[in-house]
């Protein structure tokens, strides 16, 4: 499955999109000014991921790639 057919598929079962993960793991305090914050580790964004959204572990590590900047979604 690809990278953006993870984000699709989020998109689908949570209607969050994207930005929106942006914006609610700048206001969790997972990131700061668009990047991961200093301290945070993947396992807790997995973890309220799954408990906030139900997102499985592949899911929820496709939001933390994009939380990373490691991985970049489409811009359509």
């Amino acid at each position: 499955m690809s990278f953006q057919a993870y984000l699709a598929n989020i998109e689908a079962k949570t209607g969050k999109s994207t930005a929106d993960f942006r914006a609610l793991a700048e206001q969790k305090g997972f990131t700061d000014g668009g990047k991961l914050a200093a301290g945070v580790e993947a396992g807790a964004i997995v973890k309220w991921l799954n408990e906030e959204f139900q997102l499985g572990h592949g899911h929820a590590m496709a939001v933390v790639a994009l939380l990373k900047g490691s991985k970049c979604e489409d811009s359509t």
